[in-house]
């Protein structure tokens, strides 16, 4: 990839390892209203965007609670748990490598701005970012629109930009956007779906400085933390 010089992240599940927080989260749920839980495969399989599809399939009956309720609830466990999530291994090492190197690095998620930014500074990542973009509510929808909106304002580039996600919605943001995408197939759907796409796939986070031309391990280790 080359002539790449600004990096659009995801946060939740590219760089933020929530998986296992929704997961807990989802099947409280579930168990408050007998209904079966879901295993962590099962849920990969089934996570998807609009979330309210998602929800459907875990087993909510949306013709005896609101959407509304249900998101609402989720969110309040999600983040009672929040602090527990860690980001995964690699993430500062690239991040801190990209900006060595002069990336232009925007965050763009469809979590709510103020708990986006939140999240991103408790976690410690904030420095590396340029800009941050979240959504205006908690009920995950109009990642799209936003990601538009934001490149617009910034003025960026669409043939010199990447976007780096982990789910199917992070590639059709990057098709509407007319961008380059890789998607990280350790975040919240499975290999198998993802791999379905045009797409380039990879496994981990550390594999994105290689496919940019820098070579990881020129970096300034002491100026760095690393997980």
């Amino acid at each position: 990839m080359k002539d790449i010089n600004t990096i659009i992240w995801d946060w939740n599940g590219t760089l933020l390892n929530d998986i296992g927080i929704c997961i807990e989260a989802i099947n409280t749920m579930l168990e408050r209203r007998n209904h079966p839980t879901i295993s962590r495969p099962e849920y990969l399989e089934i996570f998807t965007f609009p979330v309210k599809d998602y929800y459907v399939k875990a087993g909510f009956d949306f013709t005896i609670e609101s959407f509304d309720d249900i998101a609402i609830e989720f969110m309040d466990l999600y983040f009672q748990k929040l602090k527990y999530a860690l980001v995964f291994p690699g993430a500062f090492k690239v991040l801190n490598t990209l900006k060595q190197n002069n990336f232009y690095q925007i965050m763009i998620s469809a979590m709510e701005h103020d708990s986006l930014v939140k999240s991103v500074k408790e976690k410690e990542f904030y420095q590396y970012f340029d800009f941050i973009a979240g959504i205006n509510d908690h009920f995950a929808g109009g990642k799209i629109e936003n990601a538009r909106n934001t490149v617009r304002k910034l003025n960026i580039d669409p043939e010199r930009t990447l976007l780096i996600g982990d789910t199917i919605h992070d590639y059709e943001v990057a098709g509407e956007l007319r961008i380059q995408c890789v998607l990280i197939s350790h975040g919240h759907q499975s290999a198998s779906l993802l791999e379905r796409l045009d797409c380039t796939i990879v496994n981990g986070i550390e594999e994105i400085p290689g496919f940019l031309g820098i070579d990881i391990n020129t970096l300034q280790y002491q100026d760095l933390k690393i997980i």
